[in-house]
């Protein structure tokens, strides 16, 4: 139960921020003890995996800061955070991976269910960042994209820190992550009618 809240943070985190839960997982996997990756995703604690998605990952933070650029970035991110949250989720949950060279073997197991139910629960918290971000931007002419990225950022780090560490604990930041972002999707409304009955 603890390894699927583990993949169920991490993928959530992987909807915000597609390189933060890899980054920080790597980075924990080669610096903490404590944490230690099972041997078929230990690979993104090695130099190079850990180079590239710190550098993506501050690539990704700086765009997602800019507006407009953050809208576009997000479109781009449809792919790379579901397929991020699919291998955080079974890095996460212990999954081993599947052999690519015997596509027969991709169903003859369940290896793959990590895999997709992490692919999923980073789209849908993808879908909602994606939606609730050009409403932000709208009502406060851009002004909130900065902030509402870096609130993104600290939540997909504390997620991913709360998956490692304290995995009981995912839910109630998933219930907290879900509630701000109905709350911004709101207030975003009740600006934008504000603004529309406003006579000029």
């Amino acid at each position: 139960m603890l390894e699927i809240l583990t993949g169920t943070g991490l993928a959530a985190a992987a909807g915000l921020n597609a390189w933060m839960p890899l980054f920080v997982l790597g980075l924990a996997d080669r610096l903490l003890p404590a944490v230690q990756l099972p041997a078929a995703w230990s690979w993104l604690s090695s130099d190079l995996a850990l180079w590239i998605t710190g550098i993506l990952l501050v690539v990704e933070m700086i765009a997602d800061k800019v507006p407009a650029v953050d809208s576009v970035n997000d479109i781009i991110q449809t792919v790379i955070r579901p397929a991020a949250g699919g291998v955080v989720f079974g890095a996460g949950a212990g999954a081993q991976t599947v052999r690519v060279d015997d596509p027969a073997s991709l169903f003859a197991d369940a290896g793959w269910v990590p895999i997709v139910v992490g692919v999923l629960i980073a789209l849908v918290v993808h879908v909602v960042k994606a939606a609730a971000r050009p409403v932000a931007n709208v009502a406060t002419a851009g002004v909130a994209a900065p902030v509402v990225s870096s609130v993104e950022d600290v939540a997909a780090f504390a997620l991913t820190a709360l998956a490692i560490f304290f995995p009981v604990l995912v839910v109630v930041a998933l219930v907290g992550l879900v509630v701000g972002a109905v709350a911004l999707i709101r207030l975003g409304r009740r600006r934008r009618s504000a603004a529309s009955t406003t006579p000029a």
